[in-house]
């Protein structure tokens, strides 16, 4: 019974919340769409955090893709081996894995330490990020740490049916039931960032994250009103 809930009926719940929940937040709050920048308040950390969070996290996202959503036959067709096809996983995972969650980590010391963000935080905002870092961390440990201390676990011949069986509303409980802990754990976590998702700012990815990721970084400048006054006052 517990098996049927966290694998079958717990992601539908989070799907359906997530979709609707998108849909709900396009409707009644298309403002919310976009990040409140804050970066008035402090750059120095925002400037190194922001883009090895984005871009680890969007790397890491095709990662799953090709990881989770490709069958193992694509690559078995394209002749790319068990051992090379695991080695890239690890390196470039582990190297865009670890840049996300460095990056979250730095972008959290930053709504800590500096008191005007802290402020305008939210409880959900806490909440979010905690939930982050901890889907980030166990990717982390279960991409790099888990392969070096335990060993290799063939994901694609488990996980990825599984996941792919339940958009063929075909879902198969039994393929998750002798998968690793730590996997185990890092599918519900992101599963319950899926539901949170529409109601917290990570609604600001879908807003084109890429020109999101390379615009340039807002300038503000003082302004001496007094000498503005007289400079307009002068003019003829």
């Amino acid at each position: 019974m517990l098996n049927q809930f966290l694998w079958v009926i717990y992601p539908y719940v989070t799907i359906t919340i997530f979709i609707l929940g998108h849909i709900y937040k396009y409707n009644r709050d298309q403002i919310g769409w976009s990040a409140r920048s804050s970066e008035i308040m402090e750059k120095r950390l925002l400037k190194w955090g922001s883009p090895l969070f984005h871009y680890g996290i969007i790397f890491a996202f095709f990662g799953h893709v090709a990881g989770i959503l490709v069958p193992k036959s694509v690559y078995e067709t394209l002749r790319v081996p068990d051992e090379l096809y695991h080695l890239g996983a690890v390196a470039i995972g582990g190297v865009v894995g670890v840049m996300a969650l460095i990056g979250l980590v730095i972008l959290v010391i930053r709504r800590l330490t500096v008191s005007r963000i802290r402020l305008f935080t939210q409880r959900m905002d806490w909440f979010t990020e905690f939930v982050l870092l901890l889907v980030v961390f166990q990717g982390v440990y279960v991409t790099v740490i888990r392969n070096f201390l335990v060993g290799e676990f063939d994901y694609r011949s488990t996980v990825g049916p599984w996941f792919r069986s339940l958009f063929t509303f075909s879902p198969d409980p039994t393929l998750m039931r002798d998968v690793p802990l730590s996997f185990q754990i890092h599918i519900l976590l992101a599963f319950l960032l899926f539901a949170l998702w529409p109601f917290t700012r990570l609604v600001h990815l879908w807003s084109l994250p890429l020109e999101y990721l390379k615009r340039n970084y807002i300038s503000y400048r003082s302004i001496n009103f007094l000498r503005t006054f007289r400079l307009t006052k002068n003019k003829p």
